[in-house]
């Protein structure tokens, strides 16, 4: 698979009529020219999405994992299997929260704040679940504070799933997504979001989940960028 880029003649073309009031000739050059970036981009994006979704099966999953949650205030164990209900298609969310951390992740509570608002629009195509090596009361404790829904929420303080699927390396807790596919009565892993090993970029984070995460794409929109902000728990 791959994209045309953008012609920057074209897209000139095309955007000679579109402008905004008192903006000046300077600027709709810059514009336009930025616009042919864009597009190419967005081709680009569309391009590794294809690739993404030509991956060959990956392998079996490990074991069906047991973990724990709490429905109606009572705790019980629930099998990995059990996580498709009745789609195909499983994301799992790593979430930085074990026992020996004082407090969770804001990194990871920042783009749960925003699943959580997304995910009965995500269900309608696929499951989501988020795991964390932390107890389930604990867990249940912070989303209640951050006023969390709709997320499924798992302890994962009984099996090794962080280990085995880059949660969790050398006893560190790490912010990692993984897709699960079910086919003919089998799970596999399909795809795990691997930039979060890969160098960081200059100046930034790995950015290895910033396409599920509206923060970041709204500020770099903006004039100043992110400017090095990281989110809190609180302000």
């Amino acid at each position: 698979m791959s994209y045309r880029s953008a012609n920057p003649s074209s897209i000139g073309n095309r955007m000679s009529n579109l402008k905004f009031p008192n903006e000046s000739v300077e600027y709709r050059a810059a514009r336009n020219a930025l616009l042919v970036a864009e597009t190419n981009l967005r081709g680009q994006i569309e391009e590794v999405a294809g690739l993404r979704r030509e991956l060959p099966a990956g392998g079996v999953l490990q074991e069906d994992y047991q973990f724990q949650e709490l429905v109606d205030g009572g705790e019980r164990t629930v099998s990995f299997s059990d996580l498709f209900d009745k789609q195909d298609t499983l994301f799992v969310y790593s979430f930085m929260y074990s026992d020996d951390m004082e407090s969770a992740c804001p990194l990871c509570t920042a783009l749960l704040d925003a699943m959580d608002a997304q995910v009965s629009h995500i269900e309608q195509s696929i499951r989501v679940a988020v795991v964390a090596k932390s107890s389930v009361q604990r867990i249940d404790q912070h989303a209640q504070r951050r006023v969390w829904k709709h997320l499924r929420l798992l302890s994962s303080d009984s099996n090794t799933y962080n280990t085995d699927y880059f949660g969790e390396t050398d006893g560190r807790q790490m912010t990692f997504g993984n897709i699960f596919v079910r086919k003919n009565g089998e799970v596999r892993h399909f795809w795990g979001s691997e930039l979060a090993y890969e160098p960081a970029i200059e100046g930034g984070h790995m950015r290895h989940l910033d396409m599920i995460w509206p923060l970041w794409g709204v500020l770099d929109l903006t004039p100043d960028g992110r400017r090095g902000f990281m989110p809190k728990l609180d302000y």
